[in-house]
């Protein structure tokens, strides 16, 4: 049986997003990322990478002294684990108003749009 991996906190989802564009980094690289955009301590950087390995959010490669970190989920499997517990606790389980609130709290644009109308268009083809 498969284990669904922990939902990650906002800090965590933070390290994801690093990881994710960078590729597998050293704590170094990651803090140096997140404390571009807001003031961050490397100790606490450190601290949440140990705990999200401990949890299986991340691998952690320990064969050199610096140790190199690496998702274990995709970006876009974890964005799926994320909205399908977002649909399940705040919509009852309902896609239409998830896409409902998105689009009224959230002016799309032409392009989102048409990437919406496109997806909607491969749904109903793969039903037939």
């Amino acid at each position: 049986m498969t284990r669904t991996p922990p939902r990650p906190t906002e800090a965590e989802l933070e390290i994801l997003r690093v990881l994710w564009e960078r590729g597998p980094s050293t704590v170094r690289h990651v803090h140096e990322a997140l404390a571009a955009a807001r003031e961050t301590g490397y100790t606490t950087t450190l601290k949440l990478m140990q705990i999200m390995a401990d949890k299986g959010l991340v691998t952690r490669d320990e064969s050199s002294r610096t140790h190199i970190y690496t998702p274990r989920a995709s970006q876009e499997s974890t964005q799926r684990q994320l909205v399908s517990d977002l649909v399940a606790r705040a919509f009852g389980g309902s896609a239409t108003e998830l896409v409902l609130r998105a689009l009224s709290s959230h002016t799309a644009s032409d392009d989102e749009l048409a990437e919406i109308r496109k997806l909607i268009d491969e749904e109903r083809e793969g039903r037939r």
